[in-house]
């Protein structure tokens, strides 16, 4: 229904905010209401929950929370209100390293994730959530565009992630191209 919703914050609550945008005050549910400033503008991602009985906005403030958040609610018995307070830290890249190395534990300590929707979002999810790094401390660097512009080269997934990690973070996008390609050839 709605891509995004940009406006003012005019309300916190503990579980959503409303944002204004002319003049119309939007519910929308979000992980983390209190990183949100109120009257202070933002774009918020939408998703629209049409059900029988409700009609709900769940917001992000990024588009990869949101994907995140839609690959989520594809599981098995996993809804809106379940996946929602999975995305509250920010960390979406330790969530899809739990599910790309089956860390149970880590899942279940979610609210309301049991073992079963935990092992349900590993079978549904796991290989589907483009994780290149693996390990706790996560790089933030251009490893998503890089993976990205070496598989529109041609090379294959498995082949990229065996030289990702060999790869200075501290170069440009471009750099890191060309150092990736000469770790490829070898």
């Amino acid at each position: 229904m709605y891509g995004y919703i940009s406006g003012m914050v005019k309300e916190i609550e503990p579980n959503y905010i409303i944002i204004d945008n002319n003049g119309i005050g939007y519910l929308v549910f979000v992980p983390n209401p209190y990183g949100f400033v109120i009257n202070k503008e933002y774009t918020v991602y939408t998703y629209s929950n049409i059900r029988e009985d409700e009609y709900s906005l769940y917001g992000f403030k990024t588009r990869e929370e949101k994907e995140l958040f839609l690959k989520l609610i594809s599981v098995k018995g996993l809804g809106p209100k379940m996946a929602l307070p999975m995305l509250a830290t920010g960390a979406t890249n330790l969530i899809e390293e739990a599910i790309e190395t089956e860390n149970i534990n880590y899942l279940k300590k979610f609210p309301k994730i049991g073992d079963k929707v935990a092992r349900q979002m590993i079978l549904d999810l796991k290989g589907k959530l483009n994780v290149i790094n693996t390990g706790i401390f996560a790089r933030e660097d251009h490893s998503a565009e890089l993976t990205e512009a070496l598989v529109g080269l041609g090379y294959r997934q498995v082949d990229i992630k065996k030289i990702i990690n060999k790869i200075d973070i501290n170069l440009s996008l471009e750099e890191q191209i060309k150092m990736a390609l000469k770790l490829l050839l070898k």
